[in-house]
């Protein structure tokens, strides 16, 4: 077993190596985690946990001296991209380094956004995930447990993520920018999942009183509607009724981008000179790049969320520093706990 914990290996691809069009390349499916623990459990990894976000595709796993070849071997069952793509972007992290990076990451602090939160829920469902599947064990679990302490910790007693950093906020904060108070705003979101709730609900927050919630289930787009008291559309009348809204916030899951820049410019078009704010969240894009290029459009897509929420980062990094170094400290001891629950004489 103490083998087991010497090789604790992560593989790691995010913004840090990958562009936000080749982080589309290698996003991961339904079926795709599925299809990961299968392939780690045939491999023989001890234990693996998959977290799969926008921005960040990782794993985790524990095992013999091929641990890092299981989990890359897992992580293309996953994506089904091609491993000459994979391997461009994927950076492997060892033992300490591995854990140290996990704390990190549930902290926000290598979040494209510093400090965002969503990143301690998305790394906590993850996890969960895999103790269900009973795929963690005694050094994932001491592991994994230890960085949701030290990301509480860490936002608690530093200041990385002063001003509440999510999507939702950030999203909203720049279509103010835009359009100033969103009181009599039109806004369209795409996509009910975790974004797109906390898009609507940043957006009422700020009292944007005119929401529509459009999904290709039809449903989730009424559910979530009603719960913030705004309308709901199908995805189809909403992209046909584009033209009426100020600004769309695209947060969809699609394989293909939810309008074509020959269609923005109708929207365009039909609004006789009215601005039309794009937002999109999605990897892949929910809107085509080239409608940058149209006059009365603008399009801000992930990178520029993390511009927008990162000004104000110099400000704060005495703050991400002070946090590093005492996450790293964190790290250290929960990696020996771990290497001695897992040790044969423990």
């Amino acid at each position: 077993m103490s083998e087991r914990v010497r090789n604790l290996v992560a593989l790691s691809a995010t913004h840090r190596t990958a562009g936000l069009d080749e982080r589309a390349a290698f996003t991961v499916p339904a079926g795709g985690a599925e299809a990961f623990y299968a392939a780690a459990r045939e491999a023989g990894l001890a234990e693996a946990v998959l977290l799969a976000t926008c921005n960040r595709l990782e794993a985790y796993g524990v095992g013999d001296e091929a641990a890092a070849l299981h989990v890359r071997s897992a992580l293309i069952k996953a994506t089904g991209a091609s491993p000459a793509v994979l391997d461009q972007h994927l950076r492997p992290v060892p033992g300490l380094e591995a854990v140290e990076h996990l704390f990190a990451v549930v902290s926000g602090l290598e979040s494209q956004m510093v400090g965002e939160v969503e990143i301690a829920g998305q790394v906590k469902d993850a996890y969960a995930d895999a103790l269900a599947r009973g795929m963690t064990g005694p050094v994932l679990n001491r592991v994994f447990q230890r960085a949701f302490q030290a990301g509480a910790w860490a936002r608690t007693h530093t200041g990385i993520s002063q001003g509440q950093v999510s999507l939702g906020n950030v999203a909203v904060e720049l279509a103010q920018r835009v359009f100033g108070s969103l009181d009599e705003a039109r806004v369209l979101v795409l996509g009910t999942g975790d974004v797109g709730r906390q898009v609507v609900q940043a957006l009422v927050s700020r009292g944007a009183s005119q929401v529509s919630v459009a999904s290709r289930t039809f449903e989730n787009a009424r559910v979530l509607a009603e719960e913030f008291a705004g309308s709901s559309l199908t995805l189809a009348d909403a992209l046909r009724q584009a033209h009426a809204h100020d600004v769309i916030v695209g947060c969809a899951t699609a394989s293909s981008r939810a309008r074509s820049t020959v269609a923005l410019r109708e929207s365009v078009a039909r609004r006789q000179g009215r601005p039309l704010l794009l937002v999109d969240l999605g990897v892949p894009r929910n809107f085509d790049v080239a409608a940058r290029s149209l006059e009365g459009a603008y399009l801000c897509d992930l990178d520029d969320l993390a511009a927008v929420s990162n000004a104000n980062l110099k400000a704060r990094l005495a703050e991400v520093d002070r946090a590093r170094a005492a996450l790293a400290e964190k790290a250290a001891r929960a990696w020996g706990a771990a290497n001695h629950q897992a040790s044969p004489e423990a």
